[in-house]
């Protein structure tokens, strides 16, 4: 880990904008996939749609300096909060401040009285499941249970993504 020093607060709408080219950056580390060779990594949240969220009240960015380095944009689904987007900089990883952004959406969805955060996720990928399972997200294997995350995988898998490697996962708050 990596001395720099990071901060994170709450979204503000006006970070919306720079929020796409962050996504777009981090997703490159996929591109290398032969799995993912049909994937439009170029399809991005659009500002507006992230600034829908970030009226919620639920979405973070971190800082390295006064340059926007991160974002986690997430959304409420009654007692759960769900994360559609966690994007840290190819430049700024392996620092803390992916970990940081789910610490700090853990601490505020259990203060605002939620009861679990959802995503979806690659379940192979090192910078995927396995790094949300070492933050306390365990895999959905009963997705009968889950409609919600089971139709999220249904329409990822319509957009391409490959159904075998991807997964639900869930922390349950205290």
């Amino acid at each position: 880990m990596s001395g720099v020093a990071w901060s994170l607060r709450l979204a503000q709408e006006s970070d919306a904008d720079a929020m796409p080219a962050i996504e777009r950056a981090a997703s490159s580390l996929f591109e290398a996939d032969p799995d993912l060779e049909g994937v439009d990594f170029d399809d991005l949240w659009e500002p507006d749609e992230l600034r829908g969220f970030i009226r919620k009240g639920h979405c973070l960015v971190s800082h390295v300096g006064e340059a926007m380095v991160g974002f986690l944009a997430s959304q409420p689904f009654q007692r759960e909060l769900h994360i559609w987007e966690m994007d840290v900089l190819p430049t700024h990883q392996r620092k803390g401040i992916g970990a940081g952004l789910i610490r700090a959406c853990q601490i505020d969805a259990r203060n605002s009285g939620f009861k679990a955060l959802t995503l979806t996720t690659f379940r192979d990928l090192a910078w995927n499941a396995p790094f949300y399972s070492r933050l306390g997200f365990e895999e959905v294997t009963a997705l009968d249970a889950h409609p919600r995350l089971a139709g999220e995988l249904a329409n990822e898998a319509d957009d391409g993504l490959p159904a075998e490697r991807r997964c639900a996962m869930i922390h349950f708050l205290d």
